[in-house]
């Protein structure tokens, strides 16, 4: 976790209180974290703070936020986090979402354009391969799915360590059950998502890791066709995780992204 200041506060909602940290000024970026739960405050928020006012909420039902035990899909996770971006009365913001965040995004840019001046999907879950997978945690266990979103066993190594400290497994775990409540069955895609893209007028930046073995690099393709002003960057030698093994390179092509419509 950085040193630099942070702020972290709650913000009450009908539906329960929402854990978020904060720092920056301009544009705000919003990111939403992979369905292990918020790691924390990371070198790439800082990087990306140093343009714009980042905001990293846990998703409700997630690390310190409270649970909607009534939520059975990720499309209410996307209601809740609307909500809460019109609790801190932020609007024109770039949305990130990181592996399950970004299936979490796709949803809320569907429901709420207006709200955002750009999409940036990182290694985004919500859309169904047609050859192939999407990684299924609940066949693995917690260490070996986590290892295999990075790169290589050497790079997962040196950012948890040979073995991830007591805290982490607990996030890990309460992070399971929530993810088991609202992806099983389809697991990590909704069919209803993809006809709702071709609308979509927010300018949508898709990252893809070279080495992503969690989500296929097919659905970025598929991304990008469904969306009508998508653009596509694939970073080379990345896995999942782009955020944690090319943090100043995702931060660079959020904070360049051009938050106008396409074609101005």
């Amino acid at each position: 976790m950085s040193e630099t200041a942070y702020t972290e506060r709650q913000v009450a909602l009908a539906t329960g209180k929402i854990k978020l940290l904060e720092r920056g000024t301009g544009t705000p970026a919003v990111v939403l974290h992979h369905s292990w739960g918020s790691p924390g405050w990371l070198p790439f928020h800082d990087k990306l703070a140093e343009r714009h006012r980042v905001i990293v909420p846990d998703m409700p039902g997630w690390g310190g936020s409270e649970r909607p035990a009534w939520a059975r899909e990720p499309r209410d996770i996307a209601i809740i986090v609307g909500r809460l971006l019109a609790a801190l009365e932020v609007e024109g913001a770039k949305l990130v979402g990181l592996g399950f965040g970004g299936f979490v995004a796709a949803e809320l840019a569907t429901m709420a354009p207006s709200r955002l001046a750009a999409l940036v999907l990182v290694g985004a879950a919500g859309l169904q391969p047609k050859h192939g997978e999407i990684l299924d945690q609940m066949m693995l266990s917690h260490r070996k799915y986590i290892e295999e979103s990075f790169r290589d066993a050497e790079t997962y190594a040196n950012y948890i360590g040979e073995e991830p400290p007591d805290d982490v497994r607990d996030l890990w775990d309460f992070s399971r059950e929530m993810t088991a409540r609202i992806t099983w069955k389809p697991y990590m895609f909704n069919r209803r998502l993809e006809p709702l893209l071709g609308d979509m007028a927010v300018p949508t930046l898709v990252v893809w890791g070279e080495n992503d073995k969690v989500v296929p690099l097919e659905c970025a393709e598929r991304y990008a066709a469904a969306i009508p002003t998508a653009t596509t960057v694939v970073v080379d030698g990345a896995g999942h995780v782009v955020e944690l093994e090319e943090p100043d390179r995702l931060a660079t092509l959020v904070a360049d992204f051009p938050a106008v419509p396409a074609g101005l």
